[in-house]
């Protein structure tokens, strides 16, 4: 998903202390990839529900452990991320699809996607409803030389022969597409309404015409 919500972090939360481990904040806070205040805010939380205590450890350490509330807690968390993953993902595949329709009208069938990982998998998925044809993918992280049998470069200067550029970048896709507009403009580079970009192009026109 574009960004990770606060299920998905509860829940990854939960599964870090399954095994009554003994670890630092730190250690904690790295492992669910948010900051050490946060993580305190999280654990906090959670003993004061009753869904984790902590046992202390040398050098300043801890033993968090899941009670049997806080089991419950993850298995229900379980349930209700899968719930939104499952809306996302039909959300998403829908706005590829009626992109993918709306740029084959337009004469745009030959299309690159830019940015790998779920969301170009979900587009992929959406191209078989679809006329357009997925050429490459561009991503400059990517090890795999394949992704649904689309080749993967790691730039725009690899490929010459194609219509149109989708967004694909779930990571930072306004700053993705801040610089791929400034190379191909706006016209070449589409994007589904879930990422929720602001074009640049809005705000310079508003001072233009003094409003």
């Amino acid at each position: 998903m574009p960004s990770k919500s606060g299920i998905e972090t509860d829940l990854e939360f939960l599964q870090s202390l399954e095994e009554g481990e003994v670890m630092s904040q730190m250690t904690l806070s790295k492992r669910i990839g948010v900051s050490i205040g946060f993580t305190n805010s999280l654990l906090k939380r959670a003993i004061h529900k009753g869904y984790v205590k902590a046992k202390s450890a040398p050098y300043k350490r801890y033993a968090y452990y899941l009670t049997p509330r806080g089991f419950s807690e993850k298995s229900r968390l379980v349930v209700e991320y899968l719930d939104t993953s499952l809306d996302f993902f039909k959300n998403a595949r829908n706005q590829y699809v009626e992109l993918f329709e709306q740029a084959h009208v337009r004469g745009q069938s030959r299309l690159l996607l830019l940015g790998d990982g779920e969301l170009a998998e979900i587009a992929i998925m959406a191209a078989w409803d679809t006329k357009v044809e997925l050429i490459a993918i561009i991503s400059t992280r990517s090890q795999r030389e394949k992704i649904g049998n689309i080749p993967v470069y790691k730039t725009l200067d690899e490929i010459s022969d194609y219509d149109a550029i989708v967004l694909t970048d779930s990571d930072s896709p306004q700053v993705t597409y801040e610089k791929v507009t400034l190379i191909e403009g706006h016209t070449k580079l589409l994007v589904p309404d879930f990422l929720r970009i602001h074009s640049s192009d809005v705000a310079e026109d508003t001072n233009e015409d003094g409003s």
